[in-house]
């Protein structure tokens, strides 16, 4: 016999695994139908985005990290592959000469228009095709309260 468990009672581990769960079944999505269509994986497209919203002053890696939130050696490594990728490029900061600024090429915001086509039609599938509109709304706000 299987036990009816009181939804009314949940606790934060079972919420935290609801929503965990809700964004690996999401990301996988994405990531796949990226997979599928030859392009890069969906980190990739997030510090495009960031890079290309920095506009045409680039940025530091420091000012990518930050609205990203990644840890600076997995951002180096992204960048790396960015920039052999040639969807990125690096130079010398003219105010200090140290520092390097990062740019997004006009190949990065190519692919980057591209990815989000993919990235796009995952997001409704997994997400619009799941939820009617009336609970699009409270959804967010739940979510919006643990911010």
């Amino acid at each position: 016999m299987t036990q009816k468990r009181d939804t009314a009672n949940y606790g934060a581990a079972e919420v935290w695994v609801q929503l965990s769960r809700a964004h690996m079944v999401v990301q996988n999505k994405i990531e796949n139908a990226l997979k599928a269509a030859k392009l890069p994986p969906l980190a990739w497209y997030d510090i495009l985005l960031e890079l290309d919203r920095l506009g045409a002053g680039g940025g530091r890696a420091y000012e990518v990290q930050a609205r990203l939130l990644l840890p600076q050696y997995g951002l180096s490594r992204l960048l790396e592959r960015l920039e052999k990728a040639r969807y990125v490029s690096r130079k010398k900061s003219a105010e200090d000469g140290r520092g390097k600024l990062i740019f997004i090429t006009a190949e990065g915001k190519k692919v980057r228009l591209e990815m989000w086509e993919i990235y796009r039609a995952a997001l409704r599938s997994a997400i619009d095709d799941k939820l009617p509109e009336t609970g699009k709304k409270p959804l967010m706000a739940l979510l919006a309260q643990l911010q």
